[in-house]
């Protein structure tokens, strides 16, 4: 039941996540378009532009001032509490998605960390990439905001290579996305919305604004737009185990936050002319290229275990991997692979067979024996040969390719039963 009601948890807090990623978002790309859109030819007086927009079966007409209207309105929408909401609800994701059990899903197999050590490192990461982000933005780096930029992505990507080292490819990836976000709020938060505010009160107190709040709003809300397709790409990462669990993960996110940076940037400035047309077949080319370099390699040696029966000695599952604390112990010691023969002989499935009851089928199964789980993990089970044979692409990329699986290896797969299980798809993935 706990673990039900903890699938239900995840659900309900993903969802409120999604919904509010998309009003913020949404509204941002929204407003970014509606500033390159305006119509600046001849505005009216006081007017920076205006534009006449259709949609829904009415017709809308929006003016943008250069300043403010000659009386303020009694009503004056706030765009914040779609930010607000979408951190707190990334932060209740992390709390129970990885800070529950940290041990399971945040921590790398192996990790030199403690469970408290690394929830403690992934909260500490949210404060200090904020603080180090608004003292770089603040300093003489924001006047050169090319150089600036360049700045934060090295920074960015160097925090993605160390959250890789003590981190799971999943926990590193939604932990860069989580100090992107705390930036991104930090920025409305704490720069944007008082730069506002005091625009909003200069104006009715009939004096001057002070131009330098809205010019920091404005550098750290394009930051803010910036930061967006990388951030969109990371919510969905944990469903491509190609990019998370590649031992280059850090410089897989690198390559596609390039490429989304690039899009974004054409999109950005398509309005004056099309003189960054050629970063959209750029992106797309870079996105080839990854998809390439990512793809699932052959064995070169593989051991002949068919010959050797006695090669592939299971470790009992220990007692954490069923119950109790739900803490994986530590990896098993590999055994020693024998030497690969020229002609090697085919895997008997039945030794494969044997493998995946051991290592994988104790989540999934239709009735899992990990209380971790209630039903299967995304309705993948491994209780026929049918169904492993079905799920062989799955299995190659996800326990042999990227080794993901087993979820901090709890039941203790070693290298060369994954080799066992790569070299029987190898050959086919017969069951017979």
């Amino acid at each position: 039941m706990e673990a039900h009601l903890l699938e239900w948890l995840n659900l309900s807090v993903r969802w409120v996540h999604m919904i509010t990623g998309v009003a913020w978002i949404g509204a941002s790309f929204y407003f970014v378009w509606l500033e390159n859109n305006l119509n600046r030819v001849n505005p009216k007086d006081g007017l920076a532009g205006d534009l006449w927009a259709i949609h829904g079966g009415g017709i809308y007409h929006l003016e943008k001032y250069k300043l403010a209207p000659p009386t303020m309105p009694d009503n004056l929408h706030w765009f914040k509490w779609e930010a607000y909401f979408t951190w707190m609800s990334g932060i209740a994701l992390l709390c129970v998605v990885f800070y529950s059990n940290p041990t399971l899903y945040l921590l790398a197999p192996g990790s030199s960390l403690s469970g408290p050590e690394g929830v403690l490192l992934g909260i500490g990461s949210l404060f200090v990439g904020w603080f180090v982000y608004s003292f770089l933005c603040d300093s003489a780096l924001g006047k050169r905001p090319a150089l600036l930029g360049l700045i934060l992505f090295v920074l960015l990507i160097a925090a993605a290579y160390g959250f890789s080292k003590v981190f799971s490819g999943r926990g590193a990836y939604l932990h860069v996305g989580a100090v992107i976000g705390t930036i991104m709020v930090g920025n409305v938060f704490r720069i944007i919305m008082p730069a506002q505010r005091a625009l909003v009160a200069a104006i009715a107190q009939n004096r001057t604004p002070d131009p330098a709040l809205p010019a920091k709003g404005l550098l750290r809300s394009r930051h803010n737009n910036y930061f967006t397709l990388p951030v969109l790409f990371i919510m969905i990462s944990n469903h491509f185990p190609s990019t998370y669990g590649s031992q280059y993960n850090w410089l897989i996110l690198a390559g596609i936050a390039v490429a989304a940076v690039l899009v974004r940037h054409y999109f950005n400035t398509r309005h004056n002319s099309q003189k960054y047309a050629w970063t959209l077949p750029v992106g797309a080319l870079a996105m080839i290229c990854l998809a390439y370099v990512t793809g699932p390699k052959p064995l070169a040696t593989t051991p002949d275990v068919a010959k050797a029966p006695a090669a592939i000695e299971y470790q009992p599952l220990p007692e954490t991997a069923l119950g109790g604390g739900l803490k994986p112990a530590a990896p098993a010691a590999p055994a020693a692979e024998p030497a690969a023969t020229p002609a090697q002989a085919t895997i008997d499935f039945d030794k494969v067979h044997g493998v995946i009851q051991e290592r994988c089928a104790v989540c999934h199964s239709a009735k899992p024996t990990s209380p971790l789980f209630s039903t299967a993990p995304a309705g993948v089970m491994f209780d026929t040969p049918a169904q492993i044979q079905q799920q062989a692409a799955r299995i190659q990329a996800q326990a042999v390719a990227s080794q993901i699986m087993p979820l901090g290896n709890i039941t203790q797969m070693t290298q060369q039963e994954r080799d066992l299980i790569g070299t029987w798809i190898n050959q086919g993935a017969r069951t017979n």
